[in-house]
Parts: C-alpha cells; structure tokens; sequence
C-alpha cells in the first residue's frame, strides 16, 4: 500500500480557498427597487399606502400642533402624574425618583463592567450600532421632555436633570467595581428599590390607597413583573413535577386563572377576598387586593411560556448532567432554566407588556389610575362638555406607548446580547 498523504514531519498545508466575488453594498435606488417596486403589483400598493399614510401622518400631526387643545392637560398635569396624592408630600416622590436613579446607574454600570469581562472570556457577542444607547433610551426621553413641556416649570426641569445627573454618576460608579462585586450591586439594588418605596410610605408617607395617576400604574406594573415572575417560573416547575401531588395543584392552578378574563380576577380579588380570611382579620386596602390579582394572573400565563422554554431544552443535556453528578437542583438551576429562559425572551416581555397595560382595568375596582384620571379630568367644571376626552386619552395612549416601546427595546438588546434565535 502507497501512502498519498503528507509525512508525519511534514507541516499540514491548509488548501487556500479561491476568492469571491467582493461584497457590495446595496445603493438606495436598487433597495427601493427591490423592495417596493419590483413589480407592477408592488408599486401600485407602495404608492397606494404611501398616500394612506402621507394623509393620516398629516391629519395627525395637524391635530396634534394646531388643532387640540392641550390646556386641559397642562393645567392638569400633576393630576397625571399623582392624582390624589397630597401635593405637601411630593418631595418624597422625588426622593424615591432618586434613589431609583441612583440603584440603575449603579447597576448598569456593574453590568457593563461585568459585560466587558463576559466579552474578553470569549462569552457572548457584543451588541454594536450606531447610536445604540440614544435608542434605548429615546422613547424615555421622548416621555420626559412631552412631560416637561406640559408642566413649563422650571423647578421640576431642574429636578429632572439632577435625577438625570445622578444616574450618570453612579454609572460611572458602578463602571468602577469589579466584575466579581456584580451579585453584591444586584443586592444593593433591590435595597434601592425597597428604600425609594419606603421613602413614599414610611415614616410618616403616603399609603399607597392615597397613590393615583402614572404613579399607581407604574407601581401595579412594576411590583406584579417583580412577584409574579418567579411564581411563574415556580408554577412551571411544578407543572413537570413528578410528584403527582405538586403537578395537580399547578396545573389546575394554571388552567383555571388562563380560562378567566382578567377582570373577573380583579373582582374577585377586590370584593371576594376578605371570605378567604380569618375571621377578625382585616382585609387588605384595595390596591394590594388588586395587586393580587394581576399578580396571581400574570403568573399563570409566564408560568405556560416558561413551560414552553424548558420543554425546548434538548433531553440529551439533562442526561449530561445526571452523567457529571449534579443534582436535580443544580441541574435545574445552571441548564434548564438559563437556557428556557433566554428562548423565551420576546413571550415573556409581551407578557409583561400586557400587564403594563393591563393596569387600566384596576378602574373598574375604584382605582384611579392613568387612563381613569384621563377620564376624569374632563368632568371638571372649566372643562365640562367640551368634547377633550380626545387630547386627554392620547396623552394616556403616548405615556403608554413609550413605556412600552421601551421595554419592546430593551427586550431586543437582550436577544441581540444572547444570541436568541442566532445559536
């Protein structure tokens, strides 16, 4: 037998591969070509469309800068933002304002540093682009100074900036620590979260059945994305127990809540929840019993996309890990749930969208949130009968188009740093 391959001693020589065309970049002309006029067919809907919306950009636009009259919601515009909150305590809601800033500064510069160690470790992709941190951002932006221009105070602009300021600064900070001292900035950052909304109801504060406006709607928000997450997560678990017990309870659990619109919840929370109590007992204020009841269904929906996630992690990697000795807990912990996770990213922020927008219902229970304030507004007696139900609901609708917009953003970062759909 002859041998044909190299010799041993002999450096293996890696075949050159010829070279390809050079990559072209597409001009302007070519991309309208391809995409919007290729074909008679396709032209005719472009120009159709494109006239479509010429008109509604314009009919818009006229009504927002010449036509609407945005009195009613500048001399209103605290009433937005708190409602009935006492006006001689509003410094505690910047102070919690911030102590927020300062916890997300913090926090963002950390996970920066920490993002930067991932990348030279080879973990992970970097998420580049032009103008990345001003998208991220704008629709924020955008939020604050519509609300700055509503409420023409000086004072409040200067507050804004010093907020402002103060996230950077503690950015900067958080840039500062090492990637190892990540776990304690999480830790300091929920005391932030916890101490800004003492700072509103401690000591002497504000309960929060006195709460109103975006105030009460980003709280109802934030506080039922925080609890019922985990629930979910937890409720998905039990649902693939094996214990027949745990599995009972979770599914029927999850079934009946996704088979009952949520302001039946609602109801039930607000006006049945006091029989399922001790007797003696008093019975939560409204905004907790509300609360409940986003959050108990809110649950049972992560709960299924979760389900969903872990179902898509291969079986072959479970064994793996029973093959190196972990335990079901670790196992859980460091495979299954990181990787269900991340293949659950948009579901779960479409999710935590609705609920933001889910707020709304907690009108029908007595609460006056954003949109009931918007309603409300227009009874008042300068304004009584003057048809601006109009101006007052789409500055409602804006408010939540940039919160949720904001987080649609922010979820796309996420994929884009985790490679979601990718690898």
């Amino acid at each position: 037998m002859t041998f044909t391959g190299p010799r041993p001693e002999e450096p293996y020589q890696i075949p050159e591969l010829p070279e390809g065309p050079p990559i072209r970049t597409i001009g302007l002309r070519r991309w309208l070509h391809e995409n919007l006029f290729s074909t008679w067919f396709n032209s005719v809907l472009t120009v159709v469309f494109g006239i479509f919306l010429a008109f509604v950009t314009y009919k818009l636009a006229r009504f927002v800068l010449v036509d609407a009259r945005w009195e009613i919601v500048q001399r209103n515009i605290t009433n937005f933002m708190v409602f009935h909150f006492p006006r001689a305590e509003l410094w505690r809601v910047w102070a919690a304002l911030f102590v927020l800033a300062a916890a997300a500064g913090l926090g963002a510069g950390a996970a920066g540093t920490r993002r930067e160690a991932e990348l030279q470790e080879g973990r992970g992709s970097a998420v580049t682009g032009r103008g990345l941190v001003f998208r991220r951002v704008a629709p924020l932006v955008a939020l604050v100074v519509v609300l700055l221009l509503a409420a023409r105070s000086l004072t409040a602009a200067l507050l804004v900036l010093g907020v402002a300021a103060t996230a950077v600064a503690f950015r900067l900070l958080g840039r500062r620590l090492p990637a190892r001292a990540f776990r304690f900035v999480l830790l300091a950052v929920l005391a932030g979260i916890v101490a800004a909304f003492l700072v509103i109801i401690a000591f002497g504060g504000v309960p929060w059945d006195e709460w109103g406006g975006l105030l009460l709607t980003v709280f109802l928000a934030v506080a039922g994305i925080v609890i019922s997450f985990p629930l979910g997560v937890l409720l998905a678990l039990g649902r693939r127990s094996k214990l027949p017990a745990i599995k009972l309870v979770c599914v029927v659990y999850i079934e009946l809540v996704r088979g009952v619109p949520l302001i039946t919840i609602l109801f039930m929370a607000v006006f049945a929840l006091g029989f399922f109590l001790p007797e003696g007992t008093d019975p939560p204020s409204t905004v907790a019993r509300a609360l409940v009841g986003l959050v108990l269904f809110t649950a049972a929906y992560v709960a299924e996309i979760v389900r969903g996630g872990l179902q898509s992690v291969p079986r072959g990697q479970i064994e793996a890990a029973q093959a190196l000795g972990l335990s079901p807990a670790k196992t859980t912990r460091l495979i299954l749930l990181p990787q269900a996770l991340r293949a659950v990213i948009p579901a779960l922020v479409g999710q935590f969208i609705s609920l933001f927008k889910d707020t709304s219902l907690v009108f029908v229970v007595g609460l006056t949130e954003l949109l009931a304030v918007a309603e409300i507004v227009t009874q008042q007696p300068d304004f009584r009968a003057q048809g601006l139900i109009v101006e007052t609901l789409l500055f409602a609708a804006f408010i939540y188009w940039a919160g949720s917009y904001w987080m649609s953003r922010e979820s796309q970062r996420l994929e884009q740093r985790l490679g979601v759909g990718i690898r």
